[in-house]
């Protein structure tokens, strides 16, 4: 008898211009080269005989299925997504897109890009309008304090700065 596993509830279906088109390259480089390389390996392996014994036919069939998941996956959620490319009239409050500057009781700042569950990139400070921080954030004003539940226990952060293009003319300020 199967588990029963409710279906994952996907996250909020907008996306920057930049991650969309990121996510269209991912699909080309997985249809257009990926996937036909290994098609080729897979019948080259194919024709060395006996496939119950070859793996790397059976690697090659694997790999095949999760490449053919994964477009699947891209293809009908490039579909429901949609592209935010336009900045909100008012830039007095956090909404996507924006970059916001937050600090905590300790001192200890911090600047996050509020963007789509789908490109959320900790490494740039890219943070999901679905985590529990982005989630605070959303619709806040300068000065206004959020709480988040984290491991810790709950943190108060005290919201510093809000931009759309960035902040402090810096390019990328997560960096």
């Amino acid at each position: 008898m199967a588990r029963y596993r409710p279906p994952q509830q996907s996250g909020s279906r907008y996306i920057t211009a930049e991650g969309a088109a990121r996510l269209r390259a991912e699909l080309d480089e997985l249809w257009r080269v990926k996937r036909p390389a290994v098609t080729r390996a897979v019948a080259e392996a194919a024709a060395q005989g006996d496939r119950s014994e070859n793996a790397e036919y059976t690697y090659g069939k694997k790999q095949l299925r999760e490449i053919d998941r994964r477009v699947r996956f891209l293809r009908k959620r490039l579909d429901e997504l949609v592209v935010v490319r336009d900045v909100p009239q008012d830039r007095s409050r956090v909404f996507f897109g924006a970059w916001v500057r937050i600090e905590d009781a300790a001192g200890q700042r911090a600047v996050y890009r509020i963007v789509g569950p789908d490109e959320f990139d900790p490494e740039r400070h890219w943070i999901s309008m679905d985590s529990p921080v982005g989630r605070a954030l959303l619709g806040k004003r300068v000065d206004d304090a959020i709480r988040v539940r984290s491991p810790r226990g709950e943190i108060e952060y005290c919201i510093l700065e809000i931009g759309y293009e960035s902040l402090a003319g810096e390019s990328d300020p997560g960096r």
